[in-house]
């Protein structure tokens, strides 16, 4: 039997503000409080069902420097360019790893400057 991924944590200064910015992006809700200030947001059918949650771990300094992981999010119900327009209109920032635009996918950063991709592939929803 293998395992598969049922979390991913992100720290970040301010959980409540990428709780609002993730949720609105992924069209998760939040699902508890860790008890240290920090979330957890999934999706409404809560944790332990085939996407993995998200634990925003409250840290007054997160670590600096480029993370080794980042989050990859495709369209669901609109094209590509309505995706990132919204993602935009969310708070998520242009950022510039070194692309050449010829990319499939936009590289972004959330609130707190966390990078992620919007791939241009639209997948089915859930």
């Amino acid at each position: 039997m293998a395992c598969r991924i049922s979390e991913l944590v992100l720290e970040c200064a301010d959980p409540a503000r990428l709780a609002e910015f993730w949720c609105e992006a992924l069209d998760f809700v939040v699902l508890g409080d860790e008890g240290d200030g920090s979330l957890e947001i999934g999706p409404r059918d809560g944790f332990g069902g085939p996407q993995p949650t998200i634990i925003l771990s409250r840290h007054a300094a997160p670590q600096p420097g480029k993370p080794r992981l980042h989050i990859d999010v495709n369209a669901t119900d609109r094209d590509y360019d309505a995706e990132l327009d919204r993602l935009l209109a969310l708070g998520a920032r242009r950022a510039d790893v070194g692309q050449t635009g010829a990319e499939p996918w936009h590289v972004l950063s959330d609130p707190e400057g966390n990078e992620f991709c919007l791939l241009k592939a639209r997948l089915d929803p859930l």
